[in-house]
């Protein structure tokens, strides 16, 4: 029989918010402008933000180091352009990913002239410092997350994953109506669910999209819903 414990619910109206003439984000974690002493990260999770940018627009030429950034598209199409000399389309069901080591410039835009992109960006700390820089992009098929686990991005890239320098394993899944879905959790691992979309239970407890919960478990992760949903999960060392 399955035990788990929320120990902590993020609800998604209390995240932070930036919005500006072409950007529309929500902040899981601490971020920019936005700070709360009680939202800094969860192990080495430091950042789950929400994006949708307007057509034609984005995030111009900047950098990073020493961070893994992950990008799952949702909606749309998110053009990407580094100083590794990447150019491409990032496309819902894809995973993207840049191990920003000891520096890198990327720009993202919206690749669309009339429809926007929705689109979260999620960082975390490598484990270790000054890696060379690289970039990764692999497409899953949609069928894989069907009422199942599909592992988008994993520590040793199996599973044709993209690779993640990092104790985390990193799944979707599409929730099917009425058709529970059961994670086999590890002792002395610690998870993050995020919701992407729809209603899901757990723990007794209902979630709605934009919910970040921390939680534990001791054998098993147990999830329902009733309209279906899709979320993400991180397993985490």
């Amino acid at each position: 029989m399955s035990t788990q414990t929320l120990n902590r619910l993020h609800e998604s109206d209390l995240r932070g918010h930036t919005q500006i003439g072409w950007l529309d984000s929500y902040h899981t974690f601490s971020f920019g402008e936005f700070r709360d002493p009680e939202r800094m990260g969860f192990r080495t999770l430091r950042v789950i933000n929400e994006d949708r940018v307007i057509p034609g627009a984005g995030f111009g030429t900047h950098s990073h180091r020493d961070m893994e950034i992950l990008t799952y598209v949702l909606s749309g199409a998110l053009e990407h352009k580094d100083s590794l000399g990447t150019g491409s389309l990032i496309l819902p069901g894809e995973a993207q990913i840049m191990s920003a080591g000891t520096g890198l410039t990327h720009s993202e835009f919206n690749a669309s002239q009339s429809e926007p992109v929705h689109f979260l960006q999620i960082w975390i700390l490598p484990n270790q410092a000054s890696l060379p820089p690289r970039y990764e992009q692999k497409a899953f098929a949609t069928a894989g997350k069907l009422g199942q686990w599909q592992l988008i991005a994993a520590k040793d890239g199996r599973a044709d994953a993209v690779k993640i320098f990092q104790d985390v394993d990193i799944y979707t899944a599409q929730l099917i109506a009425g058709q529970p879905l059961v994670y086999p959790a590890q002792p002395g691992r610690y998870f993050w669910l995020q919701v992407i979309s729809g209603i899901i239970m757990l723990a007794a407890e209902t979630l709605h999209a934009g919910d970040g919960v921390q939680l534990s478990a001791d054998n098993a992760l147990s999830l329902s819903s009733d309209v279906g949903g899709e979320i993400l999960l991180f397993d985490l060392g």
